[in-house]
């Protein structure tokens, strides 16, 4: 079987910046810089803001809002009054509290791929495509990017040109939930005291919540475990808008909530076809510096996005991976529990998952140490095909595949007794040296399109016959 390495290859960039909030501790430190632009005069004002409009203005592309933004965050700290600031002194105030952040300063890896909502005006046999990876900065801080392209008959793989702009999308925080919505989630919890819901509207934003009950039970100490529980769920469930016509590959989805505060790692983006609840699903690994949680990206067309947690017994590792349509009327999850084996897990709940079984432990020596998926299975007429990793001597990672029966998921049917991808040469080189890794892949005519991350340094692509791997597949039962 013949696996075709692309000549594309793209890396990390430390030109790849969006503009973050600069945090100084103690109440002197935002007074003094306060008082100091206080005393500007109106010229000294115009010439400091313009010398930063000049030196950041062309890498930002909401420059002014953005310093506006963060003047208003100061206003709150300030104990004084500002209301006679200018825009201008205003917009310089809030550069003296903005700092730059490298996205991808350290790395950039561990795509996934989906067909792109939008596949109108291409020629015959080409398909658009979405791919999204992790992208590594300062403080080994992960947030999710995308690019695009186009696929054409011949395999040949073209992605889209940047704008040259990296634009982190906005917390919506005029969301308001449904009662029944917070109630579900509350029921997760054991023990969870439901009498803080009652004074809850029908529909209500977060602050909202927060202050009713506040209102309502802050001198009760004996539910405290149960609005930190609200707390909880409010905060880990949001929304991200787009709030004008930005490309897809300009996107950023950086952490906004405290689980995930260390990073929002390696998502894998699935179109998942189930009736109106229909789009694309993207799993991923929420890291607060201490402990991990797993968290689903939900959207129709990448402009709007919903952040879900999952809930139970079943959600207590990392790399989940949800299959593309129900089998048997329940939803199903590739997983891995306990480190080194993959496993799955059937729902009617896609947000709550209680049992599980062991899908697959390691046999050969090239995965000894560990496995786990690579993705989202792609369903075929002989089954589902999944990608896995195994993990060798030397922590050395690889890519290989399975074949599930299509009725009964829990049956392997066909298993490769080598890898089908690993490092060679100068691919075991990088910021994690010795690995290959994917988060998904596509199918694209009698093809299959795998985007893998090469040493956490650079990012290629993998196309090959899926009908001759079904073959070798077949073959091995």
């Amino acid at each position: 079987m013949k696996v075709n390495k692309s000549t594309i290859k793209f890396y990390a960039s430390a030109k790849a910046v969006i503009n973050q909030f600069l945090f100084l501790p103690g109440e002197n430190r935002v007074k003094n810089i306060v008082e100091r632009v206080k005393n500007f005069s109106e010229k000294e004002v115009d010439e400091y803001l313009q010398k930063v409009n000049t030196e950041f203005g062309s890498r930002h592309r909401f420059m002014d809002s953005e310093l506006m933004k963060n003047f208003e965050k100061v206003s709150h700290q300030y104990k004084g009054d500002l209301s006679n600031f200018s825009p201008v002194r205003k917009m310089l105030l809030g550069s003296y509290f903005t700092k730059e952040y490298s996205i991808q300063a350290a790395a950039l890896f561990n795509p996934s791929i989906v067909p792109h909502p939008d596949q109108s005006g291409l020629e015959e046999g080409e398909q658009r495509f979405v791919m999204s990876l992790r992208a590594t900065g300062e403080g080994h801080i992960s947030s999710i990017i995308f690019k695009t392209g186009i696929i054409d008959k011949d395999l040949k793989i073209k992605l889209d040109a940047n704008s040259g702009y990296f634009t982190k999308l906005k917390k919506y925080d005029a969301v308001y939930y449904e009662k029944r919505f917070i109630k579900e989630r509350c029921s997760y919890f054991i023990n969870f005291n439901n009498s803080i819901l009652d004074p809850l509207p029908v529909k209500f934003s977060a602050r909202e919540a927060l202050h009713i009950v506040e209102e309502n039970f802050s001198e009760d100490h004996s539910i405290m475990e149960s609005i930190k529980h609200l707390e909880t769920i409010l905060d880990t469930n949001y929304e991200l808008h787009t709030v004008l016509d930005i490309p897809i590959n300009e996107k950023v989805i950086f952490p906004n909530a405290k689980c995930e505060s260390m990073g929002m790692e390696d998502v894998r983006f699935v179109f998942l076809n189930d009736g109106e609840k229909s789009g694309y699903y993207g799993t991923y690994t929420a890291y607060d510096g201490h402990q991990i949680k797993t968290q689903m990206i939900e959207t129709k067309d990448f402009e709007n996005f919903k952040i879900r947690t999952l809930y139970g017994n079943a959600i207590s590792d990392k790399g989940m991976a949800l299959f593309p349509e129900k089998v048997n009327g329940k939803y199903v999850m590739i997983s891995r529990q306990g480190g080194e084996k993959i496993n799955i897990m059937f729902s009617e709940d896609l947000y709550f998952w209680e049992d599980y079984r062991i899908l697959m432990e390691p046999k050969f020596e090239w995965e000894l140490v560990q496995l786990g998926n690579c993705g989202s299975p792609v369903k075929t007429d002989k089954g589902w095909l999944l990608l896995t990793h195994g993990v060798g001597a030397m922590r050395t990672y690889v890519i290989s595949a399975i074949l599930l029966d299509l009725n009964d998921p829990t049956k392997i049917i066909g298993r490769l007794e080598k890898p089908l991808i690993q490092a060679i040469g100068e691919e075991r080189e990088g910021y994690v040296p010795n690995v290959v890794y994917t988060c998904g892949l596509m199918r694209h005519l009698d093809a299959l399109i795998i985007p893998y991350a090469v040493s956490d340094s650079a990012t290629g692509f993998v196309t090959l016959s899926l009908s001759e791997l079904l073959n070798e597949l077949i073959n091995t039962v």
